[in-house]
């Protein structure tokens, strides 16, 4: 029996040391994933600080262009293109704050929706940063159809061409996009999921464009500044109307919040 106790005194802290790391692991696990689950609501809300910053640079902006074009009114000496110029400066000061409002709204609507779909999101859906992989997994399968593709490279050999100035586009953004993936997706930052975002999308348009110049059937056609004025508030209208049938659902997801019943005795 001494035996016994002289181990179980000698070895008592194992046991606490051992299930205190335990825990801590288990808590750092449990908050990189929230975190990975949570990176797009997260980048979201970056952006939307980022435009309100530019907002509030623009209407500093406007300011100053107004104050400007008074100075040059006042002046009964100064030239007249001075007046034009502080004029010309101010009409793009506010067409520039015009441009901010509207990215301030859009950045909101995206926190709101990224929000929505973050607290709908179950641990069987992919995470944030695996949808953004998949995407740009997507087009690399798509450029080496060409590669692979013996009938596909003679069909279109531009595609293969680096003399050709969209196939060098395309390879920078495929450059790009890959400097800017990300090693660990449960460590991703914000800002780095802003930026290989933007470069898997500026990826996908130069392989389209690329795709258009080398004549492949079907190729995505550039559209005419007003057709893609259009075409953007058709998409707008027609996410707002999707968000609009999902919200019951996304709403009904949401887990009820948690309530801890007062100990017994105690008034609450």
């Amino acid at each position: 029996m001494e035996p016994i106790l002289l181990v179980i005194a000698g070895w008592w802290w194992i046991a606490p040391a051992a299930a205190g790391a335990g825990a801590a692991t288990y808590a750092g696990l449990t908050t990189r994933s929230r975190r990975a689950r949570r990176l797009e609501l997260d980048a979201a809300r970056q952006e939307e600080s980022l435009a309100y910053r530019e907002l509030v640079a623009a209407k500093a902006r406007v300011r100053t262009a107004n104050a400007d074009l008074l100075t040059a009114k006042s002046r009964s000496g100064a030239p007249a293109f001075q007046a034009g110029d502080a004029r010309r400066e101010l009409l793009a000061a506010k067409q520039a704050e015009k441009t901010a409002s509207l990215a301030l709204r859009a950045s909101r609507s995206r926190v709101k929706a990224g929000y929505a779909q973050y607290r709908a999101a179950t641990a069987n859906d992919p995470l944030p940063i695996d949808r953004l992989y998949a995407a740009h997994d997507a087009i690399n399968l798509r450029w080496l159809a060409y590669e692979t593709d013996v009938d596909r490279a003679l069909a279109y050999p531009q595609m293969t061409d680096v003399r050709h100035p969209a196939t060098v586009a395309f390879l920078r953004a495929q450059r790009e996009a890959l400097a800017k993936r990300p090693t660990l997706r449960e460590r991703a930052t914000p800002q780095q999921f802003l930026e290989y975002r933007a470069a898997v999308h500026h990826l996908e348009s130069t392989f389209d464009e690329a795709e258009r110049r080398a004549g492949v059937a079907g190729a995505a056609r550039p559209a005419s500044p007003a057709a893609s004025a259009a075409a953007g508030l058709t998409a707008a209208a027609a996410l707002i109307a999707e968000l609009a049938d999902r919200l019951p659902t996304l709403i009904a997801k949401i887990p009820p919040p948690r309530t801890s019943e007062p100990p017994a005795g105690r008034v609450p």
